[in-house]
Protein backbone atom coordinates (compact mmCIF):
# COMPACT_ATOMS: atom_id res chain seq x y z
CA UNK A 1 0.00 0.00 0.00
CA UNK A 2 2.94 2.41 0.78
CA UNK A 3 4.46 2.10 -2.19
CA UNK A 4 1.09 2.88 -4.23
CA UNK A 5 0.98 5.68 -2.33
CA UNK A 6 4.98 7.13 -3.00
CA UNK A 7 4.26 6.69 -6.35
CA UNK A 8 1.96 9.70 -7.50
CA UNK A 9 4.28 11.64 -5.25
CA UNK A 10 7.51 10.55 -7.10
CA UNK A 11 5.52 11.33 -10.46
CA UNK A 12 4.27 14.87 -8.81
CA UNK A 13 7.66 15.47 -8.03
CA UNK A 14 9.46 14.00 -11.18
CA UNK A 15 7.54 16.78 -13.05
CA UNK A 16 7.52 19.58 -11.25
CA UNK A 17 11.45 19.07 -11.84
CA UNK A 18 10.75 18.60 -15.74
CA UNK A 19 9.03 21.70 -15.65
CA UNK A 20 11.63 24.09 -13.42
CA UNK A 21 13.99 22.49 -16.12
CA UNK A 22 12.31 23.31 -19.32
CA UNK A 23 11.98 27.41 -17.72
CA UNK A 24 15.85 27.64 -18.36
CA UNK A 25 16.66 29.25 -21.74
CA UNK A 26 18.99 26.86 -23.17
CA UNK A 27 16.95 24.02 -22.68
CA UNK A 28 13.98 24.95 -24.42
CA UNK A 29 15.14 27.79 -26.69
CA UNK A 30 15.37 31.50 -26.10
CA UNK A 31 14.00 33.52 -29.60
CA UNK A 32 14.83 37.27 -29.75
CA UNK A 33 13.21 39.33 -32.56
CA UNK A 34 14.69 42.56 -33.44
CA UNK A 35 13.32 45.54 -35.47
CA UNK A 36 15.63 46.17 -38.01
CA UNK A 37 19.25 45.86 -39.78
CA UNK A 38 21.49 47.15 -36.73
CA UNK A 39 19.36 46.09 -33.61
CA UNK A 40 19.64 42.73 -35.21
CA UNK A 41 23.62 42.92 -35.84
CA UNK A 42 23.80 43.78 -32.16
CA UNK A 43 21.83 41.33 -30.21
CA UNK A 44 23.84 38.55 -32.74
CA UNK A 45 27.28 39.84 -31.24
CA UNK A 46 25.70 39.76 -27.92
CA UNK A 47 23.84 36.43 -28.03
CA UNK A 48 27.18 34.74 -29.75
CA UNK A 49 27.29 31.38 -29.05
CA UNK A 50 24.51 31.40 -26.04
CA UNK A 51 22.93 27.64 -26.38
CA UNK A 52 19.34 27.56 -27.06
CA UNK A 53 19.49 31.09 -28.04
CA UNK A 54 18.12 31.95 -32.07
CA UNK A 55 18.17 35.85 -32.90
CA UNK A 56 16.17 36.60 -35.76
CA UNK A 57 15.26 40.02 -37.46
CA UNK A 58 11.56 40.58 -38.08
CA UNK A 59 12.17 43.14 -41.82
CA UNK A 60 13.88 41.86 -44.78
CA UNK A 61 17.25 42.35 -45.26
CA UNK A 62 16.37 44.80 -48.09
CA UNK A 63 14.42 47.22 -45.56
CA UNK A 64 16.53 49.76 -44.47
CA UNK A 65 15.57 52.33 -42.09
CA UNK A 66 12.07 52.15 -40.75
CA UNK A 67 10.20 55.51 -41.37
CA UNK A 68 7.19 54.64 -42.67
CA UNK A 69 7.71 50.62 -42.38
CA UNK A 70 4.27 48.81 -41.67
CA UNK A 71 3.63 46.04 -39.76
CA UNK A 72 3.07 42.50 -41.67
CA UNK A 73 0.53 39.52 -40.89
CA UNK A 74 4.16 37.65 -41.19
CA UNK A 75 5.84 39.68 -38.61
CA UNK A 76 3.10 39.53 -36.04
CA UNK A 77 3.18 35.77 -36.58
CA UNK A 78 7.02 35.97 -35.99
CA UNK A 79 6.60 38.34 -33.15
CA UNK A 80 4.11 35.91 -31.55
CA UNK A 81 7.33 33.70 -31.23
CA UNK A 82 9.38 36.35 -29.58
CA UNK A 83 10.58 36.00 -25.93
CA UNK A 84 12.01 39.50 -26.23
CA UNK A 85 11.43 42.35 -28.87
CA UNK A 86 14.54 44.46 -29.30
CA UNK A 87 13.83 47.75 -30.83
CA UNK A 88 15.78 50.75 -32.18
CA UNK A 89 13.81 53.42 -30.35
CA UNK A 90 14.31 57.08 -30.08
CA UNK A 91 11.11 57.15 -32.15
CA UNK A 92 12.17 54.58 -35.29
CA UNK A 93 9.96 52.07 -35.05
CA UNK A 94 6.18 54.13 -35.44
CA UNK A 95 4.46 50.96 -35.06
CA UNK A 96 5.85 49.68 -31.68
CA UNK A 97 2.59 51.30 -29.36
CA UNK A 98 0.32 48.84 -32.28
CA UNK A 99 2.81 45.47 -31.43
CA UNK A 100 2.70 46.92 -27.50
CA UNK A 101 -0.96 46.84 -27.73
CA UNK A 102 -1.56 43.46 -29.51
CA UNK A 103 0.94 41.68 -27.32
CA UNK A 104 0.68 43.27 -23.89
CA UNK A 105 2.73 40.22 -22.34
CA UNK A 106 5.62 40.68 -24.57
CA UNK A 107 8.68 42.17 -23.47
CA UNK A 108 9.71 44.84 -25.21
CA UNK A 109 12.90 46.88 -24.57
CA UNK A 110 14.24 49.69 -26.54
CA UNK A 111 18.17 50.17 -26.90
CA UNK A 112 18.07 54.15 -26.85
CA UNK A 113 18.78 54.38 -22.84
CA UNK A 114 21.10 57.24 -22.23
CA UNK A 115 21.61 58.36 -25.61
CA UNK A 116 20.95 61.69 -26.17
CA UNK A 117 18.40 62.36 -29.52
CA UNK A 118 18.59 65.51 -30.81
CA UNK A 119 16.38 66.85 -33.77
CA UNK A 120 14.31 63.81 -33.08
CA UNK A 121 16.49 61.97 -35.56
CA UNK A 122 16.54 58.01 -34.83
CA UNK A 123 19.73 57.25 -36.54
CA UNK A 124 21.92 57.03 -33.12
CA UNK A 125 23.83 53.91 -33.88
CA UNK A 126 26.01 55.35 -36.44
CA UNK A 127 27.85 57.76 -33.41
CA UNK A 128 30.28 55.10 -32.48
CA UNK A 129 29.63 56.26 -28.93
CA UNK A 130 25.73 55.59 -29.05
CA UNK A 131 26.57 52.17 -30.62
CA UNK A 132 28.64 51.01 -27.54
CA UNK A 133 25.59 52.28 -25.31
CA UNK A 134 23.35 50.24 -27.52
CA UNK A 135 25.71 47.18 -27.27
CA UNK A 136 25.50 47.60 -23.10
CA UNK A 137 21.59 48.34 -23.24
CA UNK A 138 20.84 44.96 -25.56
CA UNK A 139 23.35 43.26 -22.83
CA UNK A 140 20.99 44.41 -19.93
CA UNK A 141 18.17 43.73 -21.82
CA UNK A 142 19.43 40.42 -22.56
CA UNK A 143 20.28 39.25 -19.14
CA UNK A 144 17.28 40.33 -17.56
CA UNK A 145 15.37 38.06 -19.82
CA UNK A 146 17.32 35.28 -19.78
CA UNK A 147 19.46 35.26 -16.56
CA UNK A 148 20.62 31.78 -17.40
CA UNK A 149 23.46 33.28 -20.24
CA UNK A 150 23.98 36.78 -18.23
CA UNK A 151 27.74 35.79 -17.86
CA UNK A 152 28.26 35.51 -21.49
CA UNK A 153 26.04 38.07 -22.65
CA UNK A 154 28.58 40.50 -20.24
CA UNK A 155 31.40 38.59 -21.61
CA UNK A 156 30.12 39.29 -25.32
CA UNK A 157 28.75 42.89 -24.67
CA UNK A 158 32.20 43.60 -23.44
CA UNK A 159 34.17 42.13 -25.88
CA UNK A 160 32.28 44.15 -29.29
CA UNK A 161 32.12 46.99 -26.83
CA UNK A 162 36.37 46.97 -27.36
CA UNK A 163 36.06 46.18 -30.65
CA UNK A 164 33.57 49.71 -31.46
CA UNK A 165 35.86 51.53 -29.27
CA UNK A 166 39.07 50.43 -31.13
CA UNK A 167 37.66 51.18 -34.13
CA UNK A 168 36.67 54.74 -33.34
CA UNK A 169 40.16 55.65 -32.10
CA UNK A 170 41.64 54.89 -35.15
CA UNK A 171 38.65 56.74 -37.08
CA UNK A 172 39.20 59.81 -34.51
CA UNK A 173 43.05 59.65 -35.29
CA UNK A 174 42.45 59.55 -39.12
CA UNK A 175 39.44 62.23 -39.55
CA UNK A 176 41.15 64.67 -37.39
CA UNK A 177 42.53 67.00 -39.34
CA UNK A 178 39.27 66.92 -41.72
CA UNK A 179 37.24 68.96 -39.08
CA UNK A 180 34.72 70.99 -39.99
CA UNK A 181 34.35 70.22 -43.29
CA UNK A 182 31.19 70.69 -44.92
CA UNK A 183 29.39 67.68 -46.54
CA UNK A 184 26.10 66.87 -48.37
CA UNK A 185 24.94 63.88 -47.61
CA UNK A 186 21.65 61.87 -49.56
CA UNK A 187 18.86 61.65 -46.28
CA UNK A 188 19.19 62.32 -42.74
CA UNK A 189 21.10 59.37 -41.55
CA UNK A 190 24.19 61.04 -40.81
CA UNK A 191 23.91 63.85 -37.85
CA UNK A 192 25.10 61.74 -35.25
CA UNK A 193 28.04 60.70 -37.56
CA UNK A 194 28.91 64.55 -38.47
CA UNK A 195 28.70 65.62 -34.82
CA UNK A 196 30.81 63.06 -33.23
CA UNK A 197 33.88 63.72 -36.02
CA UNK A 198 32.96 67.69 -36.61
CA UNK A 199 31.87 67.42 -39.86
CA UNK A 200 29.18 69.94 -41.10
CA UNK A 201 25.96 68.97 -42.96
CA UNK A 202 25.39 71.50 -45.90
CA UNK A 203 22.45 69.58 -47.20
CA UNK A 204 20.60 66.73 -47.99
CA UNK A 205 20.07 65.30 -50.83
CA UNK A 206 16.38 63.63 -50.26
CA UNK A 207 14.62 65.87 -48.19
CA UNK A 208 11.63 63.18 -47.46
CA UNK A 209 12.51 59.76 -47.02
CA UNK A 210 11.36 57.41 -49.73
CA UNK A 211 10.83 60.15 -51.79
CA UNK A 212 12.91 61.58 -54.87
CA UNK A 213 13.71 65.33 -54.13
CA UNK A 214 11.82 68.13 -56.04
CA UNK A 215 13.29 69.93 -59.07
CA UNK A 216 13.02 73.14 -56.67
CA UNK A 217 14.82 70.82 -53.87
CA UNK A 218 17.70 69.63 -56.34
CA UNK A 219 18.37 73.78 -57.36
CA UNK A 220 18.47 74.64 -53.98
CA UNK A 221 21.09 71.84 -53.19
CA UNK A 222 23.02 72.81 -56.67
CA UNK A 223 22.85 76.76 -55.21
CA UNK A 224 24.18 75.85 -51.37
CA UNK A 225 27.04 74.05 -52.82
CA UNK A 226 28.25 76.52 -55.71
CA UNK A 227 27.74 78.77 -52.32
CA UNK A 228 29.93 76.33 -50.24
CA UNK A 229 32.99 74.93 -49.81
CA UNK A 230 31.47 71.79 -50.22
CA UNK A 231 34.19 69.04 -52.79
CA UNK A 232 31.77 66.17 -51.92
CA UNK A 233 28.31 64.38 -52.13
CA UNK A 234 27.43 61.09 -50.35
CA UNK A 235 24.85 58.70 -51.80
CA UNK A 236 23.79 56.12 -49.69
CA UNK A 237 23.93 52.13 -51.52
CA UNK A 238 20.16 51.33 -50.48
CA UNK A 239 18.89 54.43 -52.69
CA UNK A 240 19.19 55.33 -56.24
CA UNK A 241 21.82 57.68 -57.01
CA UNK A 242 20.35 59.53 -60.10
CA UNK A 243 19.84 62.58 -58.40
CA UNK A 244 22.94 62.41 -56.17
CA UNK A 245 24.59 61.89 -59.81
CA UNK A 246 22.63 64.94 -61.45
CA UNK A 247 23.56 66.78 -58.42
CA UNK A 248 27.65 66.36 -59.09
CA UNK A 249 27.63 66.93 -62.52
CA UNK A 250 25.47 70.31 -61.78
CA UNK A 251 28.64 71.84 -59.51
CA UNK A 252 31.32 69.21 -60.66
CA UNK A 253 31.96 67.72 -57.13
CA UNK A 254 32.80 64.08 -56.78
CA UNK A 255 30.43 61.70 -55.70
CA UNK A 256 31.22 58.93 -52.96
CA UNK A 257 29.19 56.36 -51.32
CA UNK A 258 28.56 56.43 -47.22
CA UNK A 259 26.62 53.89 -45.60
CA UNK A 260 24.25 54.02 -43.04
CA UNK A 261 24.41 50.19 -41.74
CA UNK A 262 20.80 49.54 -42.44
CA UNK A 263 21.20 46.63 -44.38
CA UNK A 264 24.20 44.41 -44.86
CA UNK A 265 25.02 40.58 -45.14
CA UNK A 266 24.07 38.37 -41.99
CA UNK A 267 27.73 38.50 -40.84
CA UNK A 268 29.13 39.89 -36.55
CA UNK A 269 31.58 42.16 -38.50
CA UNK A 270 29.37 43.72 -40.59
CA UNK A 271 28.74 47.23 -38.34
CA UNK A 272 32.53 46.84 -37.94
CA UNK A 273 33.34 46.80 -41.70
CA UNK A 274 30.54 49.17 -42.92
CA UNK A 275 32.47 52.05 -41.02
CA UNK A 276 35.83 50.71 -41.82
CA UNK A 277 34.58 51.58 -45.13
CA UNK A 278 33.11 54.58 -44.63
CA UNK A 279 36.52 55.75 -43.04
CA UNK A 280 38.18 54.72 -46.13
CA UNK A 281 35.71 56.77 -48.09
CA UNK A 282 36.10 60.15 -46.22
CA UNK A 283 39.56 59.97 -46.70
CA UNK A 284 39.57 59.23 -50.34
CA UNK A 285 37.08 62.35 -50.52
CA UNK A 286 38.83 64.48 -48.19
CA UNK A 287 42.59 63.98 -49.61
Amino acid sequence: MKKIILLPLILAVCAFSACKKNSNATETGFTVVTSFYPIYIIAKNVAAEADGVKVINMTPPITGCLHDYSITAGDMKLIEKADLFLMNGAGMENFSDEIASRYPKLNIRTLDKGVEIFDENPHIWLSLDNMAKMVSNCEAALSEADSSNSALYKKNAEEYITEIKTLQKEMHSDLAKYKGKQIVTFHEAFPYFAKEFSFKIASVIEREPGSEPSAKELAETVKIIRNSKVRSIFAEPQYPKSAAETIAKETGVNLFVLDPAVTGPDDNKAYINIMKQNLAVLKKAFD
